[in-house]
């Protein structure tokens, strides 16, 4: 599947799968002493069987896409999908088991920390080490050393062995050299997940520099937003079958919109913890989250129709009870707390069973996780005959309409740029 991409229709990919398929094969670790020959003896069910087999893992299945010149693109999934074994294919390290890898021009990746460094040696030797691995003439690395050493930050500790650097330090070294030895294509594996939040934005900024100056960016994270800031598209996999590419945002909207319909059931429903009080005589008896159709969701999209549908029954007559409710973000901010003695509704005296609802047109909250407190109050004693406090939950994901992801609330209103004339 090729990418989207602004560069001609006749531009030749960078990077090209051909339907890539790895198999890793692996057998049951065998019993090293009497005692483990024993636990397992026992601990076998009757219908396994007794003779171990070399099992088979197909950790990639007939991916293909492309990668054009220029490029930054972002591979995303759910741990154990496939994400960092492509990469070690594209870089060279895995070779594949069925189908095609094209790759023109000089790789730099940075993959797991540590990885192509000899921990004996020292910061300074493995610079020059790992540039000539990369294709560098000694010349060249010496060019680059003080460039290297100065992004790092790392001047007193470059003639340490690096079997005493932090996880942080590796990052930083790996990272600088990963940039400096001018790479056509660079691959990034979730390393930046790694070290503080300073040096993150650093190498950030250093991507940027890097795609200004065309260079191909592949890159593996967990992190949406940074996916969102560095990648124009994305390849999405999905126990190693290749999902969607595309769009950076079109991509991501059915990649959430998998997870959330993926999610744990019980995580879906009413929440295990939450606070139930009040003097009884009206309780809320269930609650119901509706899309445009009336059909019960637990996801919605940011500008969706939304209707929060509470059931009530009284147990004795309640004279002009209040309903109302609340929604937080997970943080505990209280985002509003509507109410029908706010919207002018008398409810005089209620008997027995029945609804309120409460409809939200085009629903403001941007993608995250909400809770929803619901509430029956005697306004006029302003005490609560029934309150489930955080005892709902609900998500937003993106829609294509909308291209904010940071923040809460989705503000209706429009930019406009008036420069100035000459």
């Amino acid at each position: 599947m090729a990418l989207e991409n602004r560069t001609p229709s006749n531009a030749e990919p960078i990077i090209r799968l051909e339907n890539v398929s790895k198999r890793f094969e692996f057998a049951e670790e065998q019993a090293s002493s009497i005692l483990e020959s024993l636990i397992n003896r026992v601990g076998r069910s009757k219908t396994q069987p007794e003779h171990k087999h070399a099992k088979e893992l197909w950790a990639v299945n007939d991916v293909s896409f492309d990668i054009f010149p220029g490029q930054s693109m972002g591979l995303i999934g759910r741990n154990g999908s496939g994400k960092s074994t492509t990469m070690k294919m594209i870089a060279r390290i895995y070779r594949p088991t069925q189908g095609r890898i094209t790759v023109r021009g000089r790789v730099s990746a940075l993959l797991e920390l540590g990885a192509g460094f000899h921990t004996d040696l020292t910061g300074r030797e493995n610079i020059y080490l790992n540039a000539s691995v990369l294709g560098l003439k000694k010349q060249a690395a010496h060019a680059l050393f003080d460039s290297v050493v100065a992004f790092s930050e790392l001047e007193k500790f470059i003639d340490v062995p690096v079997k005493h650097y932090s996880s942080g330090m590796y990052m930083r070294l790996g990272f600088s050299v990963a940039v400096h030895v001018n790479p056509d294509v660079l691959i990034i594996d979730e390393i930046l997940a790694v070290g503080d939040q300073t040096f993150q934005e650093k190498c950030v900024q250093r991507i940027y520099d890097l795609k200004r100056q065309g260079v191909t960016i592949v890159l593996v994270s967990h992190n949406l937003e940074m996916i969102r800031k560095l990648c124009t598209h994305l390849v999405w996999v999905e126990n190693g079958h290749l999902m969607a590419a595309g769009p950076t945002e079109e991509v991501i909207q059915q990649y959430l919109e998998f997870l959330y319909d993926h999610e744990p059931q019980q995580a879906r429903t009413q929440t295990s913890h939450f606070v139930r009080r009040g003097s009884g005589g009206i309780q809320v008896t269930a609650v119901h989250l509706l899309d445009a159709a009336n059909n019960e969701q637990q996801t919605f999209k940011t500008g969706d129709p939304m209707t929060i549908e509470m059931h009530y029954t009284a147990y004795r007559p309640i004279n002009e009870p209040e309903f109302g409710l609340a929604i937080y973000h997970p943080d505990g901010t209280k985002i509003n707390g509507p109410n029908t003695r706010l919207a002018g509704i008398k409810t005089g005296t209620v008997t027995g069973s029945g609804v309120v609802r409460y409809r939200i047109q085009a629903l403001p909250l941007l993608p995250g996780k909400y809770l929803l407190t619901t509430a029956i109050h005697d306004s006029r004693r302003a005490k609560a005959y029934d309150y489930l406090e955080n005892a709902f939950d609900f998500r937003v994901i993106p829609s294509k309409a909308t291209k904010e992801t940071d923040g809460i609330i989705l503000f209706p209103a429009t930019w406009e740029w008036l420069p100035e004339e000459d």
